[in-house]
């Protein structure tokens, strides 16, 4: 069979199934172009959409290579057959954000729950990822669905599952799926006939606003009730969905209601005013920084699309505002509630600045490092008291939400940020006296996006076969996971680890470089680090060939 023509019998295979007639139209058009369409048709059949470990997550088109109401549909009776398969008791809870098919991705999901003989109890309204999580415990879900692509481009769109305690265990309560739930789920998916034959049952039962309300409730409780609460806050929701959840999380903590960007407020699934939805890329958070600025904010917020990411920005002396990178606020966050005496395991990634552990083992604190990802992180251990990584996650209060929750991290740099300008000092104070104590613990991260996921292969394979000998002039020593695809080059003051992202299509490493305060020159340790972690950021580019 002539190429196009195989092409052809795919497509017409799969229009046949295809139960959206907006997606139905939009391949029958690519069909009807060939054999001009034959590279994009080729790509749209490439392979089905894999379910992983984050779940589903890919572009908006039509085909088994992208999101649409035929691979959701597929996913979820794959979902919740394996749910029954393993024994699992308790309805299904589902949430979506303003993303373009949320809605009817999660209402689909519902109809396949309920088709199956399964409770499926549905978000009234367009919610933050956090809330779905803490939800899954609150109501005893078996799981939990939330239809999200939390930072990724407009174009996208995902599908994140959560495991309740009967299948996820106490450390697993809430939290994201990890393996081999994941592949038990694929190979569900992959067994799963055509969807006509999907039992399809009824919309569900809407969640109950009370618990919504718990969920505010129960993050302003995540503070100390007698702590200070003078503070003015600036804030953006990034056109996602964090923001009323946010507002009413801030007054039920007694603080004053944060100044919002008014142009990027509102939920808006083109994200117009930003470039890249994420707090992380250049200029995304230069509104909320001039906002900051003209209402003598005292700090800036910034959640990404879903509200479980979290970036804080200070005012410096100079007048200007400076973004606190991840590592920076992971320690921050850590040290306040380890001051405030919160029980338990701390924990971050092995891609996460050191300086956590470093804190915890002075202050003779348990502490634990995983694999990236805050499905691990939050299994570090049964009685986890905080966690974070460096891609602006933070988990305050693991015993409400299991996973990472940028509404709560606000509240908690809130509460520190207050308490600091109760005693005439401010965040970037804290970050001077832990670097006096530690030493400066300076990091970056060199990010290659890539069209073919090839080159990443490649690179990983050069700088395994020619690693460097020496980073900074320092002999290095090199760990091959090769089990989870990460290298790891250190010397006694530097580190890179090197993986390809689980996420989207980049290489990334993350570098340190740690500088001791002599004398209680804090400046000249800071600038000796920064041209170490410039020059560390030439050499690891080198050794992997981009």
């Amino acid at each position: 069979m002539a190429p196009d023509d195989e092409l052809r019998t795919l497509a017409e295979a799969w229009l046949a199934d295809d139960p959206d007639p907006a997606t139905r139209d939009e391949l029958t058009r690519l069909v009807a172009g060939l054999p001009g369409t034959a590279s994009e048709l080729r790509d749209r059949f490439a392979g089905p959409l894999t379910f992983g470990t984050a779940g589903l997550r890919g572009r908006l088109r039509a085909g088994p290579n992208g999101m649409n109401l035929a691979v959701v549909t597929r996913a979820a009776a794959g979902l919740v057959g394996w749910l029954a398969a393993q024994g699992g008791q308790g309805p299904l809870v589902i949430g979506y954000d303003a993303r373009h098919g949320s809605k009817e991705f999660a209402k689909q999901t519902a109809r396949v729950a309920t088709g199956s003989g399964r409770d499926a109890l549905i978000m009234p309204s367009l919610q933050p990822t956090p809330v779905l999580a803490y939800a899954v415990r609150a109501l005893d879900a078996v799981a939990g669905v939330m239809v999200t692509a939390s930072h990724n481009p407009p174009q996208d769109n995902g599908y994140k599952v959560y495991l309740g305690r009967e299948l996820g265990g106490p450390a697993g309560d809430g939290a994201q799926i990890v393996p081999p739930a994941d592949a038990g789920i694929e190979a569900a998916i992959r067994a799963i006939g055509p969807i006509a034959d999907i039992p399809l049952g009824s919309a569900g039962t809407l969640v109950d606003e009370k618990t919504i309300e718990g969920y505010a409730r129960s993050a302003a409780a995540v503070l100390d009730a007698d702590g200070p609460r003078d503070l003015t806050v600036a804030y953006t929701p990034m056109h996602g969905v964090g923001g009323a959840t946010l507002l009413a999380a801030f007054a039920a903590a007694g603080f004053r209601a944060p100044a919002v960007v008014a142009a990027q407020a509102e939920p808006d699934p083109e994200f117009p005013t930003v470039a890249f939805p994420n707090p992380e890329e250049p200029g995304a958070m230069d509104r909320l920084l001039a906002l900051a600025a003209s209402s003598g904010a005292d700090l800036a917020i910034a959640n990404d699309p879903d509200a479980d990411r979290c970036a804080v920005a200070v005012p410096t002396a100079g007048g200007g505002w400076r973004a606190l990178r991840g590592d920076e606020l992971g320690a921050l966050l850590g040290d306040h509630l380890i001051r405030r005496g919160v029980p338990g395991t701390y924990a971050t990634t092995i891609v996460s600045s050191q300086l956590l552990g470093r804190l915890c083992a002075a202050r003779g604190v348990p502490y634990a490092e995983t694999l990236t990802g805050f499905k691990w992180i939050v299994r570090a251990a049964e009685e986890l008291a905080y966690g974070y990584e460096e891609a602006l996650g933070y988990c305050v209060a693991p015993g409400m939400v299991r996973d990472k929750d940028g509404i709560t991290a606000a509240l908690t740099v809130a509460e520190l940020a207050a308490g600091l300008k109760a005693e005439g000092r401010t965040l970037l104070d804290r970050l001077d006296e832990l670097a006096t104590e530690f030493g400066v613990h300076a990091t970056d991260q060199l990010s290659v996006r890539v069209d073919d996921l090839a080159e990443i292969g490649a690179a990983m394979t050069r700088a395994r076969q020619a690693p460097p000998a020496t980073l900074l002039g320092a002999p290095a020593s090199i760990t091959d996971d090769t089990a989870n695809n990460v290298l790891t080059f250190r010397t006694g003051a530097v580190r890179a680890v090197i993986r390809p992202s689980g996420t989207e299509p980049k290489l990334k490493a993350y570098l340190e470089v740690v500088e001791p305060v002599a004398e209680g020159d804090l400046a000249a340790a800071r600038s000796r680090a920064s041209d170490g972690l410039a020059e560390l950021r030439r050499e690891i580019a080198a050794a992997l060939g981009v």
